[in-house]
């Protein structure tokens, strides 16, 4: 049990609560019923596009390998920082991508979004190790499993007593880019949304046209992307409770909990976002 009387936290599958589960359904209904009733199908859709987009974030963010303040010093596996540092580092990049790519079209702007973050991871886990073994002297080894998922290469032999593992296996090296193409590719979603929303209905509240406004719109959908991203990433680390080394780790088995957590906050902030037009036609 734990200070507060709950259950102990385990590393193990954790599903969401029954009355969780049903409190956060019934939000994400009512976030949608409310964008229908403000923009119509148009802000219904753009709702349900940000929840995808910040499922994908939650989701992503679990394979993100997060050794904490002990990997600073190589005794755990993971990149030390935050969760949600790194998690949002690797998004905001492929949001910038994807931002960039937004005039060449959909399927080019998310596939950018997508690259972008796993870019980002690909060259930070690769640095990362490149201190941890040339730098430090400091083999990778998994605490979390004797053996590496993809490469075959065993741990226990390597792994230092008294420690939880240390360095980067390459399993973290993979799901760090998977992570951050997810994160990338949900975040850029977020914005595109936004984007065509904002553009779609703010030439007519300001009496302008499209390329008068574009500078706020784009500075309005990437202000209310990052803020979902960053919303999401801290709804996952708490989720997370401390480190996490990639796909292997039994806490990547506490996902389905912060996928319904990010639907809902998702689903809440893009009502917040959209119903930002009502209030420009007031004034």
């Amino acid at each position: 049990m734990s200070a507060l009387g709950g259950p102990a936290k385990t590393a193990g599958v954790q599903p969401p609560t029954g009355m969780g589960l049903v409190i956060s359904i019934v939000l994400i209904i009512i976030a949608f019923a409310l964008a229908y009733f403000l923009l119509q199908i148009a802000g219904l859709l753009a709702v349900v596009g940000i929840t995808v987009g910040g499922i994908l974030i939650g989701f992503g963010v679990h394979f993100v390998p997060v050794g904490g303040a002990p990997a600073a010093m190589g005794q755990s596996p993971g990149i030390a920082t935050g969760v949600p540092m790194l998690a949002s580092g690797a998004g905001l990049a492929g949001l910038f991508a994807g931002a960039w790519a937004a005039p060449l079209g959909l399927p080019i702007a998310l596939a950018s979004g997508a690259i972008g973050g796993g870019l980002l991871m690909a060259i930070t886990c690769t640095m990362v190790n490149i201190i941890y073994i040339f730098g430090m002297g400091i083999p990778a080894a998994s605490g979390k499993v004797d053996k590496d998922p993809i490469t075959g290469d065993t741990f226990p032999e390597y792994k230092t007593q008294g420690t939880e593992g240390h360095g980067l296996p390459f399993i973290s090296w993979v799901g760090g880019v998977i992570g951050g193409a997810l994160g990338g590719l949900g975040g850029t979603l977020i914005y595109l949304e936004l984007l065509d929303i904002y553009q779609a209905q703010m030439p007519a509240l300001l009496s302008a046209t499209v390329e008068q406004i574009a500078p706020i719109a784009i500075s309005l959908a990437g202000v209310f992307a990052i803020g979902m991203f960053l919303v999401n990433a801290v709804l996952v680390a708490y989720n997370i409770g401390g480190t996490i080394e990639g796909p292997h780790d039994p806490k990547f088995k506490r996902a389905p909990r912060a996928i319904i957590a990010s639907a809902a906050a998702s689903a809440i902030a893009g009502v917040f976002a959209i119903g930002l037009l009502e209030l420009v036609g007031v004034f």
